[in-house]
């Protein structure tokens, strides 16, 4: 019997792990295909144009900016109601205990009808300064989107740099651990000297704390980058884009007139200026008469108190037409009119100095885009001669007449050489830009 007792206790404890395993198991891979998921959900392929795409519908500077178009807009439509007229209704009941043989409650209704005929230009000038404000508001969002765009290149293409750059760090990490292993090898052979190995061990921590340095600036990179494009801290971002250089024929002068023509913040002060000279007139309309038109309805019931508490219900209307005159608000008007003016000033001293700033950042930016080209050019001559160089020591190595290291030397100057091509495009790149924000426009976008 205790051994049929002990067989089913088997049986319920083996039913029982199946049944945990039934259970427990495809919870367990859906969990692990979770994992696994969201794991390459983390790490995305970026072109530049879509990194781009993404920051103008994402980034929050430029929602903002969108939002304030949409505020100025509405900010029309407000200025609009002033040409319709007004229509308000207003009812008032009361309720007398006491006072009679019977409580009674009261009515009281009244409908007004008002149309403005003549404002002093208040409504018409308010409606325009609300459109030119919508024009600055869009050209501030247009100002903007350069500004970001301009951040979203130059953070795309350092996180693309410092990607090289970290693969060449730890090239030459690998290489100085070679030379430091040569060095060890000579000194057992008693071929170099103890202070031989402290140096190679000094350029070793040198060479691994500038590797540790390149990685914290990929990161720093990646972060900036993220942050741009409003995705989050967790995402790495792999760019899918390679430097390139396409000469292309730069001149100043087309430049600048370019900037005078798309520069949004032109567009912007040009607009203020029609928003303020309106404000002038809508300061103004303050000394002005006003004129309108009115309909009302009045409707009320009454008590007749005889013998019996009666309601009877009195209606009636006015129609008529009223004049309102501001024939002395001490001087308020004239001191609206007076800072209107001042602000009318002052967006023309700042249209003014905007023009020579604009005039002075395409120069510069045309400068550096000049600066950034001679530097390519230099690189390309440096990776030519380590190239040909590099060709020279697989050459020798093939006939054994160099080591591995020194083959190994070769080809890590080349990479050097390489990156610092790489590193002269970004400037170009970062440079040219630069160039395209400062003249108004991206024209490889």
């Amino acid at each position: 019997m205790q051994n049929q007792g002990g067989g089913l206790d088997e049986k319920r404890e083996s039913r029982g792990r199946f049944y945990f395993l039934n259970r427990t198991v495809p919870w367990f891979l859906l969990f692990f295909s979770l994992m696994i998921i969201t794991g390459y959900s983390e790490e995305i392929t970026l072109t530049f144009n879509e990194a781009v795409a993404i920051g103008l519908r994402d980034n929050r500077d430029i929602l903002l900016k969108a939002q304030d178009v949409q505020k100025a807009k509405l900010k029309i439509s407000e200025a609009q109601a002033g040409i319709f007229p007004a229509l308000t209704y207003t009812g008032d009941w009361f309720y007398t205990a006491g006072l009679y043989t019977k409580d009674i409650s009261q009515h009281a209704s009244q409908i007004s009808l008002k149309q403005y005929l003549y404002r002093g230009g208040r409504v018409i000038n308010s409606i325009k300064y609300n459109d030119y404000k919508l024009q600055v508001a869009q050209s501030l969002l247009d100002k903007t989107k350069l500004e970001i765009i301009f951040d979203f290149s130059r953070a795309y293409y350092t996180l693309l740099l410092s990607n090289s750059f970290v693969q060449l760090n730890k090239a030459i990490l690998d290489n100085s651990r070679q030379h430091l292993d040569y060095i060890n090898a000579l000194y057992k052979n008693g071929q170099a000297s103890e202070t031989d190995i402290l140096q190679a061990q000094a350029s070793l921590s040198s060479v691994a704390q500038a590797d540790e340095a390149s990685q914290a600036q990929q990161e720093a990179a990646r972060a900036l980058l993220n942050n741009l494009l409003s995705l989050d801290k967790d995402v790495l971002v792999v760019p899918n884009t390679e430097f390139k250089f396409t000469p292309k024929d730069i001149a100043f002068d087309q430049g600048f007139l370019k900037a005078m023509q798309t520069r949004p913040e032109i567009r912007q002060f040009e607009s203020q200026l029609k928003a303020d000279k309106s404000a002038i007139e809508v300061a103004r309309a303050e000394g002005r008469p006003d004129i309108y038109a009115s309909w009302n309805y009045y409707g009320r019931s009454h008590s007749v108190t005889t013998t019996v508490n009666t309601r009877n219900w009195n209606d009636y209307n006015v129609a008529g037409i009223t004049l309102s005159w501001p024939i002395f608000d001490g001087w308020k008007t004239k001191a609206l009119v007076e800072q209107a003016i001042v602000d009318l000033k002052q967006t023309q001293l700042g249209k003014t100095k905007l023009l020579g700033d604009i005039a002075l950042e395409v120069k510069n930016a045309y400068l550096s885009l000049k600066n950034a080209i001679e530097q390519i050019k230099a690189s390309q001559a440096d990776t030519l001669l380590y190239k040909n160089n590099l060709l020279t020591a697989i050459g020798r190595y093939s006939q054994g007449l160099v080591s591995l290291l020194d083959n190994n030397d070769a080809q890590l100057k080349y990479a050097v050489s390489v990156f610092n091509q790489k590193q002269a495009v970004y400037d170009y790149t970062i440079a040219k830009f630069n160039f395209d924000k400062a003249t108004g426009g991206f024209n490889e976008i």
